[in-house]
C-alpha cells in the first residue's frame, strides 16, 4: 500500500491504546493502525497506568505520554518509522526512574 504525502499531513488520531504487545491508534478517517509496542521503548518500560494517560497533540497529529515523556507523530506511524532514541538516551532516561521510585 502507498501512502501519499497528503495523506500522511491529513491523518489524525482520536483514539490510543497500549497493550503488552502492540500499539493502537484509530484515526479519524476510520483507518486503524497497529505496530509492535518494540518500536518504542519507553512504551516498554512503562506501567499499564502510564501507558493509559495519553494526550492528543495539535488536533491529533501526534501522541505524548507525560509520564514516559514520549512522543509519537501519527506520520511517523503511518511511515513506519520507529523510536529514534538512542541506547545511551534510554539508559538516562531508565536511571533517572529508578531514581525516582521507591525501593
Amino acid at each position: 500500500m502507498n501512502t501519499s504525502p497528503t495523506d500522511l499531513a491529513i491523518a489524525e488520531a482520536q483514539s490510543v491504546t497500549v497493550s503488552e504487545d502492540v500499539l493502537t491508534v484509530e484515526l479519524a478517517d476510520g483507518r486503524t493502525i497497529t505496530v509492535p509496542i518494540s518500536w518504542y521503548p519507553r512504551l516498554v518500560h512503562g506501567t499499564t497506568k502510564e501507558r493509559r494517560k495519553w494526550e492528543l497533540l495539535g488536533g491529533g497529529i501526534g501522541i505524548h505520554w507525560p509520564d514516559l515523556d514520549e512522543d509519537i507523530s501519527v506520520q511517523g506511524l503511518l511511515a513506519g518509522r520507529h523510536s529514534g532514541e538512542t541506547q545511551v538516551s534510554l539508559q538516562r532516561w531508565l536511571e533517572g526512574r529508578a531514581k525516582q521510585r521507591p525501593a
